[in-house]
């Protein structure tokens, strides 16, 4: 296969949905098409094993929500930096690491570029968070080397790699006329990000390192996935016996529910051992009703059912600001529960004081304390969320915001940077 030495691509590796974009010599970035003609997909693997086959994106999640038996695996990029990355697995009868598993998602990517392109791109720019892993350096650079490790075992060439952010802010730069101070707001599944970065069309002509367009950075470990994981641990976990006061006059042990309200965490729940310690745990309540279903969710693997009707009624909620219900009936009948709007302000509120406070300190770090950004440019699925615009409205309330390609920004501005 030719490797096309005037072509970059540009990988957002995502903890929800990834995406691809591809410049073919001077011209304009465009979208790979991963899933039909959608251009994102979602970051989830479906080990099939009724037939051994594997699933991937929407594809994936369609056989898990049909009962298809099998594994699904969502938020890999949240296991990089982690000691889990180089634990094993047993997929269609072997052992396999995550490492490997992320790897083979990268294939499958590397497979939809080269049936796009006809060659392998002669470059690669792949996305990475400010911080993947907060407050520890040695932690963070382990991850970027492990997708690094990934993305080449792929069969992929000269993987580089730009912050999320700063590509979004180059895609952005590709539609404005004026030079403007924009703070680039990237909300993704498992990482908040800023960026505050000049920008504007002299600049964009000039090309070139843009590092000393640059005034801040910063990162915080929080996303869509822990906004979905506190409304789980809200609204959901106390039906399976959350903060439920037993016979003893104690709360039951909780970390059941903290895993299972987390998606990369929920197929370890799976394993023998942590359904024989679920089981274990009844004795702990004094409603064996709320233990029955705790039971059935993990005996009938329906952790990642939960989290994605969290997910979806987030979503609703948030769009049409009226309540969301969740129809919990495969659990129980007439088990429901769901997510109003004000309920969304109340339970996010200490997840998004963080993510407010992370773009309030980038503003700082350039030295904009005494005024504020030209505009706020908004990036990533999460940041469609309406209390979060709210919440940074509230931060900056001079400042306009700017929606930009939620799912596909980063995708294009990755393809860009590497010019």
């Amino acid at each position: 296969m030719p490797l096309l030495q005037d072509t970059t691509l540009g990988i957002d590796f995502g903890t929800s949905n990834s995406a691809m974009g591809v410049r073919e010599g001077r011209g304009p970035a465009r979208m790979i098409a991963l899933e039909g003609t959608g251009v994102t997909l979602p970051t989830a693997l479906f080990f099939n094993a009724e037939d051994h086959s594997t699933h991937f994106g929407r594809d994936a999640v369609g056989q898990y929500l049909a009962g298809t038996e099998g594994r699904l695996m969502r938020s890999l990029k949240s296991l990089l930096g982690s000691a889990l990355l180089e634990e094993k697995t047993a997929v269609h009868g072997q052992l396999v690491s995550y490492q490997d598993i992320i790897g083979l998602f990268l294939r499958m990517l590397a497979s939809k570029a080269t049936a796009d392109l006809g060659g392998m791109p002669g470059r690669v720019v792949m996305g990475r968070p400010v911080h993947f892993v907060d407050g520890d350096p040695e932690r963070d650079q382990l991850a970027e080397d492990s997708l690094r490790k990934a993305a080449l075992d792929a069969g992929f060439e000269q993987v580089s790699f730009q912050f999320e952010p700063m590509a979004a802010a180059l895609d952005y730069e590709q539609r404005i006329t004026q030079e403007s101070l924009v703070l680039v707001v990237d909300i993704g599944g498992g990482t908040s990000d800023f960026t505050l970065v000049r920008l504007g069309p002299e600049r964009l002509a000039r090309g070139g390192d843009r590092a000393a367009d640059v005034l801040a950075t910063t990162g915080v470990h929080v996303g869509g996935t822990d906004f979905d994981r506190r409304l789980s641990l809200e609204l959901l976990m106390p039906m399976l016996g959350f903060r439920h006061i037993g016979p003893s006059g104690r709360e039951v042990p909780n970390r059941v529910f903290f895993d299972l309200s987390t998606w990369h965490l929920i197929q370890w729940l799976y394993a023998p051992k942590a359904l024989r310690d679920a089981q274990n745990l009844r004795t702990d309540y004094a409603d064996q009703r709320l233990h029955a279903r705790l039971m059935t969710v993990l005996q009938e693997r329906l952790g990642h059912r939960m989290a994605n009707t969290v997910e979806q009624a987030k979503i609703a909620a948030s769009l049409s600001q009226a309540p969301a219900s969740m129809d919990l009936g495969w659990i129980e009948p007439a088990l429901e529960s769901a997510v109003t709007p004000e309920g969304l302000s109340q339970h996010l509120a200490g997840p998004l004081e963080q993510v407010v406070a992370c773009a309030q300190e980038c503003v700082q770090l350039a030295g904009l304390a005494s005024r504020g950004p030209d505009a706020i440019y908004l990036t990533g699925g999460s940041s469609a969320l309406r209390p979060l615009r709210e919440a940074l409205r509230r931060a900056f309330p001079d400042t306009p915001q700017v929606e930009g390609d939620l799912f596909g920004g980063v995708a294009a501005g990755l393809a860009v940077s590497g010019r």
